[in-house]
């Protein structure tokens, strides 16, 4: 008899909504055509580092891949139907896939993870583990190609991940990340969202430094009165600042939306001190710096991780 399997993937808030329809109505016309139970992380229950929701399908491989199937044609027409928008940029899958079953995907000197794009045609790139999150014990696979290309590589990978038990094992996992933390610019852990804490002041350039900034490192916080008057300071460099701000604008205001902090990126040629960074200054409460300063990270880390070879 078939063991039931999984597949976890990540979607934008907006797409969330989209899968599960007013009322819920579309997610149940997808479990009923498909046969696989569909769940989503609740609302601001995110991927650490992300402003996305995680959607997990369950049950037989073909069922798993039918609802898989019906959510992409959905998530794509829709975004097939918005004027301006990249439909390239936006119509790549990512998988999540707990660390330790990576291996299987990857195989012996890179043999398993080349085959799939031979065959599929799609491009698959696997993130490396991210310290920033300690506790974090999944990454993300990241699927460019068609829908046609994209559906045979999630055939290929779901099909060679349900052969490990550890994997199986790993659909009891909740699907929000209560207990990991969040290691900031100096591996000082703490919560990715954490409730407010008292001041503190941290230099990109040396160990945090309580009271006010002196100006000269790369990353300060400012601890005000109140909560939301507190300010933080991060260098980014020039090159990745578009990455940030997005298409017209949408990466940084979604990352605003989300965390509900402000945020303000120095013009052209206004750096940090003795740096090529440009200032980026989040403002709001403790835990909303927290949070838009982590998903910060995250889009600027992406840009290292598209640009890495296999």
């Amino acid at each position: 008899m078939e063991k039931p399997t999984h597949l976890k993937f990540l979607v934008s808030n907006a797409s969330a909504g989209s899968v599960i329809g007013k009322g819920g109505s579309t997610i149940t016309d997808f479990q009923k055509d498909s046969g696989a139970r569909i769940q989503l992380s609740r609302n601001q229950e995110f991927f650490p580092g992300t402003a996305d929701r995680i959607i997990m399908l369950s049950g037989k491989i073909d069922d798993v891949l039918k609802a898989m199937d019906l959510i992409l044609n959905k998530l794509l027409s829709e975004i097939q139907s918005e004027d301006g928008d990249d439909p390239e940029q936006r119509s790549k899958v990512r998988l999540v896939v707990p660390n330790s079953c990576c291996g299987a995907i990857i195989g012996k000197g890179g043999v398993t993870i080349k085959s799939f794009i031979e065959e599929s045609g799609a491009s698959i790139k696997i993130s490396p583990q991210d310290n920033n999150f300690i506790g974090l014990a999944d990454r993300i696979v990241t699927l460019s190609g068609s829908f046609e290309e994209q559906m045979q590589a999630i055939d290929l990978i779901l099909s060679k991940l349900s052969e490990d038990h550890l994997y199986l094992q790993s659909m009891n996992a909740p699907l929000s990340y209560p207990s990991v933390l969040f290691a900031g610019f100096h591996h000082v852990p703490y919560p990715f969202v954490p409730p407010p804490v008292g001041p503190a002041a941290y230099n990109n350039y040396g160990p945090p430094n309580y009271g006010p900034p002196n100006g000269g490192g790369g990353r300060y916080l400012n601890n005000n009165k109140e909560d939301r008057g507190n300010s933080l300071t991060i260098g980014v460099a020039d090159e990745h600042i578009g990455v940030v701000v997005g298409r017209g604008g949408r990466n940084i205001s979604e990352i605003s939306q989300t965390s509900g902090a402000r945020i303000k990126i120095s013009d052209r040629g206004d750096f940090m001190a003795g740096t090529s960074n440009r200032k980026v200054t989040i403002t709001g409460s403790l835990r909303a710096i927290r949070a838009a300063e982590a998903m910060i990270k995250q889009k600027v880390d992406s840009v290292a991780e598209i640009n890495e070879p296999l």
